[in-house]
């Protein structure tokens, strides 16, 4: 048990960032060498060990964060990271990149400061590594069946470490160049150094998942005669189709895709380029959309040397405070700031959002090149542009972060493998669950744990594309989402695939089927 006084004693402290001027210099991590083992084992021990932890419901991994947040504050980091990797593949990426729904679970929360769970679940992962806790686990024996994995991204390699660790042959087969997808070239190298994905993958290769780059699945490889070869098929593809703006000058030079413009930055970062074709060094950047993605292009930017850059949000400006729709434990829609968003106040003390803004129309010169983007504000409670608030922002680049509709459509992957679009537009996954569904949701109680075996059977069902051994795990099935929900995803969908393999299995199904997502 953690200190029962350590809440009342201990205020909250997070881990500090490094000084903005020192991280816009260079590419490294925002936390990159900071101190941080006592201070993070004093902070662990203002866990209350609730009698009813509610940081596990606000986890999709369903960690056991009162475990080892105890052991954290002793110290003990064999038995803390031993307790983390219990529900987490990849806790050094959800440590980086999770908002930590978990610490707005907290009960702490209700009248205080949660406790800086996402620092200490970064704090014990890197400390397993460091201390050489991470050993390889390969499996003791085959089970002589295999498993091919479509996407590299962290719901595949979850699947595939899975599976693997099972017994079962793995490949696993990314269109690009290198394993990671998403984590490798959309997330930038300031929120995840790719070293730390460069040693998972490494360690899966050791264990025996074998990997293949640069073949894309549906076009270079048919789909169909590679779910002849293998046993069992896991679709984990994302849901990587981008959301376009149809408004006019769409068509200017300068305007690019989000995801564009990250990869061939983080290109330069894995230095396979010298300079980027899309730079923001000395250009006035506006960014269109208000969500993570929009934050990473606003740090990249910032040290490309952008003379100006503003982010654009339709939403209007959250509150500081919860509102009561949004009771505790849900995650609040609330006014945060992002690092990279202190990196651009650093510069005049503004915020860089514009919140409650649509785009008009963008306007070029007579090369065609966008010169300046028009924009109004948008009526309280609607999309609906109030024309008489029309003004003009200069821009040299606009990036386009309007996420994701779902996966890519109308591919050679879609038809060769026969699967179908759900009502949101990912791929439908086996239709049986969703009366199934209904009757758990009334037995199960909301506070039993999300891992229990019981769940296993319901979630083979519904991880199931509903042709022969295919299976659905992700941002392909679930739409676009978070890191931590493609980890849950992709080991819900392993414990589908072996139970499929196998007749049962051992491995444990994080998702609930009561979950809306999994229902086609």
């Amino acid at each position: 048990m953690t200190d029962p006084h350590g809440f009342l004693r201990t205020p909250r402290r997070p881990v500090p960032a490094r000084p903005v001027q020192e991280r816009l210099s260079d590419w490294n991590e925002v936390y990159a060498g900071q101190a941080r083992l006592p201070l993070v084992s004093r902070q662990a021990g203002r866990c209350m060990d609730c009698g009813i932890p509610f940081c596990h419901s606000g986890c999709p991994l369903g960690n056991l964060i009162p475990e080892w947040n105890a052991f954290a504050r002793k110290g003990d980091w064999w038995a803390a990271a031993e307790r983390l990797h219990a529900t987490n593949n990849f806790p050094e990426f959800t440590g980086r990149l999770c908002p930590a729904p978990c610490e707005d679970a907290c009960v702490l929360t209700i009248n205080a400061d949660p406790v800086t769970i996402k620092n200490v679940e970064q704090t014990i992962a890197d400390e397993a590594w460091a201390r050489g806790y991470t050993e390889p686990q390969p499996p003791e024996r085959l089970t002589g069946r295999t498993v091919a994995v479509i996407g590299s991204g962290p719901a595949g390699l979850a699947a595939a470490q899975q599976l693997t660790r099972a017994g079962h042959t793995v490949a696993v087969y990314e269109r690009a160049d290198r394993v990671g997808g998403l984590l490798r070239y959309g997330i930038p190298a300031f929120k995840l150094e790719k070293c730390h994905l460069d040693r998972r993958v490494e360690q899966m290769r050791v264990e025996g998942t074998k990997f293949r780059t640069g073949v894309d699945v549906g076009g270079d490889l048919d789909a169909a005669e590679l779910a002849d070869r293998y046993d069992a098929l896991v679709v984990a593809v994302g849901a990587t189709g981008r959301r376009e703006l149809p408004v006019p000058g769409r068509e200017l030079y300068g305007i690019h895709q989000a995801m564009e413009y990250l990869t061939l930055a983080n290109r330069v970062v894995e230095g396979d380029r010298v300079v980027s074709p899309v730079t923001a060094e000395g250009r006035h950047v506006v960014i269109i959309g208000g969500g993570d993605t929009g934050s990473d292009c606003l740090g990249t930017v910032l040290r490309q040397g952008a003379a100006s850059a503003v982010q654009l949000d339709i939403n209007p400006e959250p509150g500081a405070a919860r509102r009561d729709t949004e009771p505790w434990p849900v995650y609040p829609k609330v006014y945060r700031i992002s690092h990279a968003h202190e990196e651009a106040r650093g510069r005049d003390g503004a915020d860089p959002r514009l919140f409650s803004c649509a785009t008009l129309r963008f306007e070029g010169d007579r090369t065609g090149h966008v010169r300046a983007l028009r924009l109004a504000e948008v009526e309280p409670e609607g999309r609906r542009p109030l024309l008489e608030t029309e003004q003009v922002l200069p821009a040299d680049l606009v990036l386009l972060a309007l996420g994701f509709f779902g996966p890519e459509r109308d591919t050679g992957l879609m038809r060769q493998l026969g699967l179908t679009l759900d009502g949101r537009g990912n791929f439908a996954r086996d239709a049986t669950f969703a009366a199934e569904t209904a009757e758990s949701a009334e037995s199960v109680e909301s506070t039993e744990w999300a891992g229990s075996a019981g769940f296993e059977g319901s979630a083979a069902r519904a991880a199931r594309a509903g042709n022969g051994g295919v299976f659905i795990a992700g941002d392909a099935g679930r739409g676009q989402s978070l890191v931590v929900w493609a980890i849950a995803e992709g080991r819900s969908v392993a414990a589908a695939t072996d139970r499929y393999l196998s007749g049962s299995t051992v491995l444990p199904a994080p998702i609930a089927p009561y979950d809306r997502p999994f229902i086609a």
